[in-house]
């Protein structure tokens, strides 16, 4: 069956998965580079921008599963531009240049419509403007029962979470603290959500925790 995951999402020691102040020159907000150190370290991370070398160690390891078995992605707004309100212009075609890491139909959740952009390597962003259900619903249908993967940012996590929807999340909890920014716990009863930790393993720059629904 088709699961609605969120993987690599890395928080801080207070729960923050980014910093204040989040602007084209600083699209983590302040401090919230460092959040990912475990991440560009690795071989993953080294291929998906087109380096070479890279660690192939047990922060690779998550971030090699978080690739398995995904059929499409959901992302919010922030995730793909830093703009606001209606689009400027077409120019912008997300952060990451003509080929993004996503390789299949990505689902962008807006509030102002744009046509579908497709992009090199297999992406082909989709600009969904009427709800969270309706952007799981076109990206199960795109995902052909595969997984489909949340890839942030905090408020759209939330807003799956809210609904118990996320069957799957593998938070990777980084030795910082950012002090004020996005946090993705506040106000969320998890417990009453229905969901647990069902798996962690610590590393020398994250502690990996796996958390699923009862």
């Amino acid at each position: 069956m088709s699961k609605l995951r969120v993987n690599c999402f890395t928080i801080s020691l207070d729960g923050y998965g980014a910093g204040p102040d989040q602007s084209l020159n600083n699209p983590l907000g302040v401090g919230g580079e460092n959040l990912h150190k475990w991440m560009i370290k690795t071989r993953s991370f080294h291929q998906m921008i087109g380096k070479e070398g890279g660690t192939t160690d047990t922060d690779d390891e998550f971030a090699v599963r978080s690739f398995e078995n995904v059929g499409a992605w959901i992302l919010g707004r922030n995730m793909f531009a830093p703009s606001r309100g209606e689009w400027p212009d077409d120019s912008w075609k997300g952060w990451w240049g003509p080929n993004p890491p996503y390789h299949v139909p990505t689902f962008v959740l807006t509030n102002h419509k744009r046509a579908p952009i497709e992009m090199e390597g297999g992406t082909t962003f989709y600009f969904v403007t009427d709800g969270i259900r309706s952007a799981l619903e076109q990206a199960k249908a795109a995902a052909n029962g595969n997984d489909v993967r949340v890839g942030g940012g905090v408020s759209t996590v939330r807003q799956y979470l809210e609904e118990s929807l996320i069957h799957e999340m593998h938070l990777a909890i980084s030795p910082v603290l950012l002090g004020s920014g996005e946090n993705l716990f506040a106000g969320l009863d998890m417990v009453k959500l229905g969901y647990r930790c069902t798996e962690q393993v610590a590393t020398a720059n994250a502690l990996h925790v796996t958390i699923g629904r009862v």
